[in-house]
This record gives C-alpha cells, sequence and structure tokens, in this order.
C-alpha cells in the first residue's frame, strides 16, 4: 500500500505510481491513500489535476476506516509513505491513528511489516530525529528524500528516481536501475 503525505515532493508520489505501474506483474493489488494537503502538493508541484482513473490502484479516503489496510487481517505486507512530512512521522511514532495513512502505517508496525517512511523535510529537529529514532526502532525504515548522483543524474526527474528506486529496492521489488560498479 502507499500513503501520499502533505509534504513538499509530489514528484517523488508520481514516480512511485510509475514505477509501481510498470511493475504491476510484481504486486497483487496497491491500495493508495492521500492526505488532504498530498493532492493539493500534487497539483500545484505538478501543474496537473490529479486524476486517480490515471492509475492501475486502488483509491481510499483519508477518513475511509473501512479500507482493507486498515486492519492487520487484510495482510498487505508493506507500506510507503512518499512523501511523508514531519506532522505524519510523528503522528506514525506516537501511535496516533487519526486518519487511514496514519492507522495504516499503525497496522504495519504492529503486525510486524515492512514500512519505508519518505521523509521529506529539512532541516531536522531533535523532535524528528526521535521520531524517526522511535519508528526505527519499531521495525520501520526511514529513507529520507535523499537522491545519489554517482549515476550522473541529469534532470529533476533523474534524481528524484535515484530516490524511487531505492524505495522500491527496500519494498522488494525487482528493478532494473543504476547499480554501484555495474
Amino acid at each position: 500500500m502507499v500513503g501520499v503525505g502533505g509534504a513538499s515532493g509530489a514528484l517523488y508520489a508520481r514516480l512511485l505510481f510509475e514505477r509501481l505501474a510498470a511493475l504491476e506483474d510484481q504486486w497483487e493489488a496497491v491500495g493508495v491513500v492521500m492526505s488532504r494537503n498530498a493532492r493539493f502538493n500534487w497539483e500545484h508541484e505538478t501543474g496537473a489535476p490529479f486524476h486517480a482513473d490515471e492509475w492501475p490502484f486502488e483509491f481510499y479516503a483519508p477518513d475511509d476506516f473501512s479500507a482493507p489496510f486498515a486492519s492487520g487481517s487484510a495482510r498487505y505486507d508493506t507500506m510507503i509513505v512518499c512523501p511523508c512530512s514531519a506532522g505524519q512521522l510523528g503522528r506514525i511514532a506516537s501511535g496516533t491513528s487519526s486518519d487511514l495513512l496514519t492507522r495504516a502505517a499503525d497496522v504495519v508496525l504492529k503486525e510486524r511489516r515492512r514500512l519505508i517512511l519518505v521523509f521529506r523535510e529539512t532541516p531536522l529537529s531533535l523532535v524528528h530525529i526521535r521520531n524517526m529514532e522511535t519508528v526505527t526502532l519499531a521495525g520501520g525504515i526511514v529513507c529520507p528524500a535523499i537522491p545519489s548522483y554517482y549515476s550522473a543524474p541529469a534532470t529533476p526527474r533523474e534524481v528524484a528516481a535515484t530516490v524511487v528506486d531505492r524505495v522500491l529496492d527496500l519494498a522488494g521489488f525487482r528493478i532494473d536501475t543504476y547499480r554501484w560498479g555495474d
């Protein structure tokens, strides 16, 4: 499942959607929940309206606690929150399930499944660092949206793709991407 948070970084979410759609043979279902600010940022930062019907995923409203991944019995094995704001990180770290995105993250952690948070805030406060520690100790992975440059990315999309490809690696997908030493 994918949670799209309200932090700046809609390009990361768009690229994640594109890559997941291209990897359709590697997943059974992708449920998506977008925060209210996520849709706004998508349209503001990409310059294009968001249309859920463009994607081969099932979309759920932020307040839809009847979504399958709101319960551990649904057996979703991985959740990626991309981008993840400091507020979402804090709510996830404290176990505050105030919406579907934070409830799903809480379920993934309590069921000892894979949670990957693509944190998109800077600079960091001690509160952020401690929340990252809490999520990490609970079994989550904090993967800040920090691109790599050893593949010599030439465009903003290629730079952002270095982050998205790393996230997909962490999630266990088989992807064709730049590998150190290739």
